[in-house]
């Protein structure tokens, strides 16, 4: 015969009993499924995310997309109509941008052919041609400028810039050639004169 309950003997069924270590094993347990549960959740969540950002070799571009914006008040925005803390606030970014971007990327040899100065700021046509660039960069990486942004700003702006600026007969024609050789020197440029404009057929006394 079964020892089994039989419900029509009216007979209550032996409770089922637990024991404190199998109570814990059972808490740990479910402990864990917990907590596999929020991790697989964070795993979906970052799956779900945008990618985060490749850094690549080389300078930050990004650092140097945004300069200072022209305030409402009619400030100047080019360097050379600055004066001031304005200009050398102004000079220190330019430096910035050309020191860790400019040189690191487009800085080519320098030669007899193509020469630069390290101390460039000091040419006064330098630091103009260079702030204008440095304009044209921040408006053409915007993203506003689409995708040939930056293509426009090579073949518009920069290749120009940099032919003017390392031309032989150039700004730098007096510095540095070879670079175990450093040098600076500020050519003169013409005089303003203050003489009436000769008349057609004759040339001012020398």
């Amino acid at each position: 015969m079964s020892d089994s309950h039989d419900p029509a003997a009216g007979e209550a069924p032996e409770p089922v009993r637990i024991t404190d270590l199998d109570l814990a094993d059972l808490s740990a347990s479910v402990r864990k499924l917990i907590d596999q549960s929020q991790e697989q959740a964070r795993v979906l969540d970052s799956l779900a995310a945008d990618p985060p950002p490749i850094p690549l070799p080389g300078p930050d571009f990004t650092a140097f997309g945004a300069g200072p914006a022209p305030s409402g008040g009619g400030e100047p925005l080019f360097i050379m109509a600055m004066e001031g803390q304005a200009y050398e606030a102004e000079l220190d970014s330019l430096t910035d941008w050309v020191d860790d971007l400019l040189l690191p990327v487009y800085g080519r040899e320098v030669t007899s052919s193509a020469p630069w100065c390290p101390w460039w700021d000091q040419h006064p046509e330098a630091v103009a041609r260079l702030h204008a660039l440095w304009l044209a960069w921040q408006q053409h990486i915007d993203p506003e400028a689409g995708p040939s942004g930056p293509a426009t700003w090579h073949r518009d702006h920069l290749d120009h810039t940099m032919a003017q600026l390392r031309a032989p007969n150039g700004p730098f024609a007096a510095c540095t050639t070879n670079p175990a050789r450093l040098a600076h020197r500020l050519l003169p440029g013409p005089k303003p004169t203050t003489d009436p404009v000769p008349t057609a057929g004759h040339t001012l006394a020398a």
